[in-house]
């Protein structure tokens, strides 16, 4: 199961994603896109949304962290 985050350090839904994907032990990428223009562009591009967290479940893209469709998501 490949998930990825794009989050900025001050984003406190972004605290709120990771702690239930470490809490839930799901692995994943976390990309800072404060800081790297790139992993920025390339979560516009998946989302439309310049806001974070987004979150990318095996390329279902998530925007906020909406954790029933996290866990929808998850289970496929």
């Amino acid at each position: 199961m490949a998930v990825t985050i794009y989050s900025t350090p001050s984003c406190g839904y972004c605290r709120v994603a990771k702690d239930y994907f470490r809490t839930n032990h799901v692995p994943f990428t976390e990309y800072d896109v404060s800081a790297d223009q790139r992993r920025a562009e390339e979560m516009v591009r998946k989302s439309g949304q310049m806001g974070v967290p987004v979150i990318d479940v095996h390329g279902r893209v998530i925007v906020g962290f909406n954790r029933p469709e996290i866990e929808k998501a998850l289970k496929r």
